[in-house]
């Protein structure tokens, strides 16, 4: 029995409805294979009489020439459209989703007048949707009729619905709440949970794979094919960028397994600018390949405006699908980093795991990402990196992420001394149990997703 994947983003796209009822299109924003296609059709066949898919990577024949001819007059565009696809719309119970815009752009620009006409909703799914760069049909004007839902991977609690746990969760956020430690057994069964979680990953055919077989081997066989498409769509839309854009993608893991995680072009070659490879970050990041974390130079006021664009750490979009690419040139088999984490065995390079998927967490909760990093050779207790600031109300809060049994937090103890009057909560993720000391709570990694 194939596994229906519950998704948050459903109750969005409810409350979208709900709220504009009709003034707004909702544009859903996400990599590719997180499931964009999947949750509309699902949305549309549970709460609309009827739905019209466009899917415009597989165009039935004249559909172009409907959008090409006939968008001037509305009443024949629709007419059109319902013949092609033997669908009935019905005013104001219908939805028309538009899969895949970025394709054909001025699809998108229709929206504004489509929004305007009122007779039906409209939902866009896109990925690489930068489109005046990347879609070869030149520059466009994006409408402003749209609500922006972007997607992820499925975080850990879609993850364990999809086990048909709905309880845990809630449980944890009592927890977390009231700042008490699970106890062993407890903590030991939802880290297991979570350590599985971040060798298979959130994209949902994976998932899906996983809940079915319990196969190891054949997920990874299927994130390889994840992977590969990306790298497909590298070679079709990354025009003149694209070794620049292979380059980063493939030095994300060994970047991720040093102890200094900011990205060092020199690692690709010795005379790199980041003005060279800057677009290529940015592709990368648009296309939600990757989360990009900025280092911010003012670490106790507003992160965006002191966020340093050279200085990134640049993170996979799934931790999964890092397990794999880490792994590349080996068999599923000769994989040390499945039997690590599923044997509890992390160690220091390792914990690019654990750094990751906090970083996919953080996001699926709709932080940017920053980081602090600074270097002094002049005084040692000016040196310090702080993996992440997440801001809560007019407050900062740090977070280290540690794994395995680590020993100290210098760098957030010289954070918290220079800057302590003007920070939040700080915070330590880790692989134990939830610990308040000396002011700063200690957290499981799988409570990231609470911050």
């Amino acid at each position: 029995m194939a596994v229906e994947l519950r998704r948050k983003i459903y109750a969005e796209l409810l409350e979208w409805k709900r709220r504009d009822q009709g003034t707004s299109a909702a544009f859903i924003d996400g990599a590719r294979r997180v499931g964009k296609s999947t949750i509309c059709e699902h949305f549309a066949r549970r709460e609309y009489r009827s739905h019209l898919l466009i899917d415009f990577g597989h165009l039935k024949d004249g559909v172009r020439e409907i959008f090409e001819h006939d968008s001037g007059d509305l009443d024949v565009f629709f007419l059109k459209l319902a013949a092609a696809y033997n669908t009935t719309l019905y005013q104001r119970e219908s939805v028309v989703i538009f899969d895949e815009v970025q394709l054909y752009p001025p699809a998108r620009q229709l929206i504004k007048y489509l929004v305007a006409d009122g007779r039906h909703d409209y939902i866009e799914t896109g990925s690489l949707t930068t489109l005046k760069k990347h879609s070869g049909d030149g520059e466009i004007l994006i409408p402003s009729e749209e609500e922006h839902l972007p997607m992820f991977p499925l975080d850990f609690e879609e993850y364990l619905w999809a086990k048909g746990d709905e309880t845990t969760i809630p449980m944890l956020r009592d927890f977390f709440e009231q700042r008490k430690p699970l106890g062993q057994a407890l903590h030991r069964r939802v880290m297991n949970d979570f350590r599985t979680y971040m060798l298979v990953g959130g994209m949902p055919q994976v998932v899906c794979e996983f809940m079915e077989s319990a196969n190891l081997e054949q997920v990874d066989r299927i994130k390889r094919r994840i992977i590969n498409l990306y790298r497909e769509d590298v070679s079709k839309f990354a025009k003149g960028h694209e070794a620049r854009v292979y380059a980063i993608f493939d030095q994300i893991p060994s970047q991720l397994s040093k102890r200094e995680k900011k990205f060092k072009l020199r690692d690709i070659e010795k005379s790199a600018r980041f003005r060279t490879y800057e677009e290529a970050f940015v592709w990368l990041d648009e296309a939600m390949v990757v989360n990009t974390c900025f280092n911010a130079a003012d670490p106790t006021g507003v992160l965006t405006m002191s966020a340093d664009h050279s200085t990134l750490k640049c993170y996979l979009g799934d931790t999964g699908l890092l397990t794999t690419l880490a792994f590349w040139d080996q068999s599923y088999r000769d994989n040390d980093l499945y039997r690590a984490i599923l044997l509890d065995k992390m160690n220091v390079n390792e914990g690019m795991l654990a750094e990751n998927v906090v970083a996919q967490m953080l996001r699926a909760a709709n932080h940017q990402l920053f980081f602090y990093s600074r270097a002094d050779s002049q005084n040692r207790a000016n040196t310090m990196e702080i993996d992440f600031l997440v801001p809560h109300g007019r407050k900062i809060c740090p977070i280290e992420v540690k794994s395995g049994r680590y020993q100290r937090h210098t760098s957030l103890d010289k954070f918290r001394s220079k800057f302590g009057t003007n920070l939040g909560q700080s915070y330590i993720l880790y692989t134990k149990d939830l610990m308040e000391k000396d002011g700063i709570l200690h957290l499981p990694l799988y409570m990231a997703m609470f911050l």
